[in-house]
């Protein structure tokens, strides 16, 4: 089938931007017959494109690639931020299995390995013999161009997976795997025709109609524009060499929009993404609304080229004889940078089910990446003035729902939580065990506090080896029971008392922490809190003082996370105590010459909280500037 034609498409501002290599005509000889594979990702966009109902702005060159191969109406990220996306993309594997699931872990003092038999896809086609390729799109003007685009794994790994940016040193007839990165939501500066008028933008209820908002949301739209530029771009060298017709395209993003519900969250604005496959075998037109996870990607690009798909792989074959559809998509949230989180969701064609694990925590709670973003400012600002609506204020209260349950055929917005309906309460148990059945499935690495899987990596060969051992298997039960204690509140104490008694340090951590979540409501478990402050793991230490510190006996708890602080036997036991330290807020005062001296170390998820503590303590915190605290509000406590 004839597939050219992208050059007229591309429009004008096309040249501004140039893939490496392009326009070079391809290699002559016996060309290998096999298929080449390129994998095109934008960061931070979801599907607002014309072939998935967007109507401000046009995406000629995305559309054509939807017509002339398959798009997919619910296709999903199993995580909502970058590096835990890119680590399951690139290993076709659940980023809570391999234990990649903190954004941006595996740095500084920790190091986290796959196992050797655990490969990354591109390793694959390289022993099959293709020409592997990590690049993306530059700048006319650009002085330096780098070797390779973005990759942002949260693992250890080898650069030479990747031979070059892009496929014009491959020999002759080689076929090639690359992936082209684009930066997508990201360029929000990026110059188009006909940009978007701010007044033209439809904002999604839960945000408010304020013209910083729209700004911002035009500049996006704008953004998706420059990807269908780029997008024609990556065609039209296909066919300028004449390998268009044996080369098939896969083209989605890294997670949705960035903005304060979508990214990071697991709301349809940050897990829902655009899925396309384009190239050879592909029916032209293809629509399929099966659920998809992006990590089907790399089963469906290794069958493809009819490479063999290793049984590892947690992802589908989307195009084999024997596919069977999913019922259910997952995607988990955890730690991004500083801010503490454990997510996980999971969805049927009608249906998603939330379960929130840090329920004490807010939405917006603390973030040196989201908050110096204009958009949160002005939301944080119409938040303090209470000029936010009852949808759109819900990511700013001081705490959440345990549970989640939303009707996307009835409320595709997700603002009707039916998880206390009771005509839903089938749904609800039946989404609720489905959760939990997976994440015991896949060994879901998230269930163990970040803290002490920091001290377990040290005794394992791999992240992924944890849960395969007997004893941690069981240690996983034992922390659903704790789990399930925390959910029934102050009735649970001498449950979470009992448990305070438990031989494995995350079950201490997990029980002190659910004490420390009620406050004074746990007074009576003030004498095993009293004797944790001296536990031997330092991250018990921290539960520990935090939740007497909860409780009123600031006294006691405050000594122990000024000691932590500074004690390196844990660097991320350190970060949540500086976390518990920020959290108290003027009770924290005492401190104050520590988390100075904290914000000079090496560690950098502690200096950034540090940093802030400071700041939020001197009354000298610009948000501007990298960070902020929630307003003040009537009636509001910390």
């Amino acid at each position: 089938m004839e597939r050219r034609g992208f050059l007229k498409s591309i429009g004008a501002g096309a040249a501004a931007m140039t893939l490496p290599g392009g326009g070079r005509a391809g290699p002559a000889g016996a060309p290998d017959e096999r298929p080449n594979i390129v994998w095109a990702c934008a960061e931070d966009m979801s599907p607002h494109m014309g072939c998935y109902g967007e109507t401000t702005i046009r995406t000629p060159n995305i559309d054509r690639l939807a017509r002339e191969g398959a798009r997919f109406t619910r296709a999903f990220i199993t995580a909502p931020v970058c590096s835990p996306s890119r680590s399951a993309m690139v290993t076709g594997m659940y980023q809570t299995t391999i234990g990649a699931h903190n954004h941006r872990s595996s740095r500084d003092e920790i190091k986290i390995n796959l196992p050797a038999h655990i490969k990354l896809i591109p390793q694959y086609f390289k022993d099959a013999g293709y020409y592997t390729c990590n690049g993306r799109i530059w700048p006319e003007d650009a002085v330096e161009r780098a070797a390779s685009g973005k990759t942002d794994y949260n693992f250890v790994w080898d650069s030479a997976v990747y031979e070059a940016a892009e496929w014009s040193g491959r020999k002759a007839g080689q076929p090639f795997f690359a992936q082209i990165q684009l930066r997508g939501g990201k360029y929000r500066n990026a110059k188009v025709p006909n940009p978007v008028d701010p007044a033209d933008v439809k904002l999604p209820p839960y945000y408010p109609d304020h013209a910083v908002l729209r700004e911002d949301w035009a500049r996006y739209l704008n953004s998706v524009i420059q990807v269908d530029i780029e997008l024609g771009q990556i065609m039209k060298r296909l066919e300028d060499e004449r390998i268009a017709d044996n080369t098939i395209v896969f083209f989605w993003t890294d997670h949705g929009i960035s903005h304060i519900r979508d990214k990071q969250f697991v709301y349809e604005g940050g897990m829902r993404i655009p899925l396309i496959i384009h190239g050879p075998g592909i029916k032209p037109g293809t629509v399929r609304d099966d659920l998809v996870e992006h990590i089907d990607i790399p089963a469906a690009s290794l069958q493809s080229a009819g490479l063999p798909v290793p049984e590892h792989l947690q992802g589908r074959q989307l195009f084999a004889s024997d596919y069977e559809p999913r019922d259910y998509a997952f995607s988990a949230r955890d730690r991004c940078d500083e801010t503490v989180e454990r997510i996980r969701c999971v969805r049927t064609k009608r249906f998603k089910y939330i379960r929130n694990f840090f329920p004490e925590r807010s939405h917006t709670q603390h973030n040196r990446y989201k908050d110096h973003k204009q958009i949160m400012i002005t939301m944080r600002q119409l938040y303090a003035e209470g000029k936010l609506n009852s949808d759109q204020v819900r990511p700013f209260l001081p705490t959440r729902p345990v549970e989640e349950l939303y009707d996307l055929e009835n409320g595709p917005y997700e603002l009707r939580n039916l998880a206390d309906s009771p005509e839903h309460q089938d749904t609800l148990k039946e989404l609720r065990a489905r959760l939990d059945a997976w994440m015991d499935e896949t060994r879901d690495l998230g269930v163990i506090p970040e803290p002490e899987l920091a001290e377990m990596y040290r005794t394992h060969d791999s992240a992924y080896a944890i849960l395969r051992r007997r004893e941690n298997v069981e240690l996983v039960k034992r922390l659903r029971r704790v789990g399930a204690l925390r959910e029934e509140g102050a009735s649970a104490i001498g449950g979470l008392i009992e448990a305070m008694k438990d031989p494995a340090p995350a079950v201490r951590y997990e029980a002190a922490r659910a004490l420390g979540n009620l406050g004074p409501e746990a007074k009576r478990a003030a004498d095993v809190l009293t004797k944790a402050i001296a536990d031997k793991a330092a991250s018990v230490r921290v539960a520990a003082a935090r939740a007497l510190c909860r409780m009123g006996m600031v006294d006691e708890g405050l000594p122990v996370l000024r000691q932590e602080l500074t004690n390196k036997e844990n660097e991320v036991a350190r970060h949540y105590a500086a976390l518990v330290l920020e959290d108290i807020g003027e009770a924290a005062s005492p401190a104050l010459d520590d988390l100075k001296a904290a914000m000079d170390e090496s560690y950098d998820l502690v200096r950034r909280v540090a940093t802030r503590a400071v700041g939020i303590l001197e009354g000298t915190y610009d948000p501007k500037a990298g960070g902020g605290r929630l307003p003040a509000r009537a009636g509001r406590t910390r």
